[in-house]
């Protein structure tokens, strides 16, 4: 799957684009729309806290550094002299524990960040563009590209990143 940045001039080409996209029979739930927090969105599909915040990859990350962090400290007891004795079973049970915290704690202080990879578009969302992400199947990418850069020429295809959905 490609999730693809457009950057639109006002809402009128947004509620074409997204008028014709789901004439085309793209799914409205694969279109986003990132705009000023005092610009109506109207009847647009408006992009979700999922969308907006580096949830996912703050997510990613916990787990890493939690689950890390749990095993270090299960093999951390079994380095100490009296310690417990810990069994696979205990240190996968630390290793599950420290993920589960690591992962909650990062995704809870990400919530707040606003996500790095629309970073490159905060000005022009601030002078009143709209970002307007697009998730396509790899197959439909090029059409989909064509739908919208040959109807409207106003649109900026400004990157196409893969993601995970």
């Amino acid at each position: 799957m490609k999730r693809v940045y457009f950057l639109l001039p006002n809402i009128d080409c947004a509620h074409k684009i997204v008028n014709e996209l789901t004439l085309s029979e793209m799914d409205e739930k694969h279109i986003h729309i990132i705009s000023r927090e005092d610009t109506p969105l109207e009847d647009l599909p408006e992009a979700s806290l999922l969308q907006k915040s580096d949830f996912i990859p703050a997510f990613e990350r916990g787990i890493a550094i939690g689950g890390t962090t749990g095993l270090l400290a299960g093999l951390a007891t079994l380095a100490v002299p009296g310690g417990a004795v810990l069994s696979g079973g205990a240190l996968l049970a630390c290793f599950a524990a420290g993920a589960g915290v690591g992962s909650w704690l990062g995704s809870m202080v990400a919530l707040e960040v606003p996500n790095t990879r629309h970073a490159e578009f905060e000005e022009a969302i601030k002078q009143g563009s709209l970002l307007m992400l697009l998730d396509v199947p790899n197959e439909k990418l090029s059409e989909i590209e064509t739908i919208v850069i040959r109807h409207y020429p106003e649109a900026i295809l400004e990157k196409v990143d893969t993601v995970l959905i």
